[in-house]
């Protein structure tokens, strides 16, 4: 078998890899879209707070000790204890349910019905405030995030491979268990989504909000929720991005790239949102590897965002999204 095909068949997989952790923070925009019809753009810097507060609980960090330091003249930064991973993961979830229900109470329960533009503005400066709260909270430097999921190249697919085709593959631990948990994700979203009293009412929202409010469904009820489930989502893409490539001010900007990934998908599927970013992941990887010597390489950078593009132009529904027809 020729070399470059071998390569190629690397890339490929660590391109499915990539396309996973992208398709995990998109699938935070869908569920908020799915339900309130608001295209939320704080959804990558939720990813980044979730990680910053489960690194600041697990550490012991006392929360604003900068602000308490400068304002008091003190040198408090820990309480000297540290968390066990699965505990301040829990406490961390809690925190991102109080978010949710903070969020809807202080800004979206003021804006029912208004127009999506006033919605969108509102996500905007929800995620330069949670940026700033943050980094005010839990301090701007790089955090290393370390719950125990392995890392590092998976033996057992290097000797294997090394075996079939006297190359081993590259392929990192943490990238399989992003994929297995999104994999997982999916399953039990598409099943609550479908087949639970509150997916339903979920959905029912998303069609029309007076309908659902008329048959008594508590839209304040399903935003929570829906927020909820997106802040958890937003801590897993947060976990899982953080442990690789630490805490740090670039993990808001993962949002970035979900946007091609929701263009391809469809903003109202979750399937689609899977989808999406592994065509992304691996149509970025082998345009790379093919192209990219070819042009001055750097075209990670803006790959995704020109085949999103195309599809705007010819299928701006997505591949699973919904077509809209408004008669006039």
């Amino acid at each position: 078998m020729p070399d470059q095909l071998i390569f190629a068949m690397e890339v490929f997989l660590n391109g499915l890899m990539a396309g996973v952790l992208y398709a995990l923070v998109a699938l935070g925009f869908v569920l908020i879209y799915k339900a309130s019809g608001i295209f939320n753009y704080s959804q990558g810097v939720m990813a980044l707070f979730a990680a910053l507060t489960l690194v600041g609980i697990m550490e012991g960090r006392v929360p604003f000790a900068h602000l308490i330091n400068a304002t008091f003249g003190t040198e408090i930064h820990h309480f000297g204890w540290h968390l066990p991973a699965l505990a301040a993961i829990l406490l961390t979830m809690g925190v991102m349910v109080v978010l949710a229900w903070a969020v809807n109470k202080l800004i979206f329960n003021h804006l029912v019905n208004q127009e999506p533009i006033i919605l969108f503005m509102a996500t905007i400066g929800l995620a330069y405030f949670m940026e700033g709260f943050g980094d005010v909270m839990w301090g701007a430097d790089i955090k290393k995030l370390d719950v125990g999921l392995p890392q590092g190249i998976n033996t057992a697919i290097d000797e294997i491979t090394y075996g079939w085709f006297g190359y081993g593959f590259f392929i990192d631990n943490l990238d399989i268990v992003a994929t297995i948990i999104a994999a997982l994700l999916v399953i039990a979203l598409v099943m609550f989504s479908q087949y639970t009293k509150q997916g339903r009412a979920m959905r029912a929202v998303a069609d029309d909000h007076q309908a659902a409010l008329s048959v008594g469904i508590s839209l304040n009820f399903i935003w929570i929720m829906v927020w909820s489930l997106a802040g958890f989502v937003a801590l897993v893409a947060g976990i899982m991005w953080g442990t690789k490539m630490g805490v740090q001010f670039s993990l808001s900007l993962i949002a970035l790239k979900a946007l091609p990934v929701l263009m391809l998908g469809g903003f109202t599927s979750i399937p689609g949102a899977i989808v999406g970013g592994l065509i992304i992941g691996v149509g970025e990887k082998l345009f790379e590897f093919a192209i990219g010597p070819m042009i001055g390489g750097a075209t990670e950078n803006w790959f995704a965002y020109v085949l999103a593009l195309i599809f705007l132009v010819f299928r701006p529904q997505g591949l699973f999204g919904e077509k809209i027809i408004e008669r006039v």
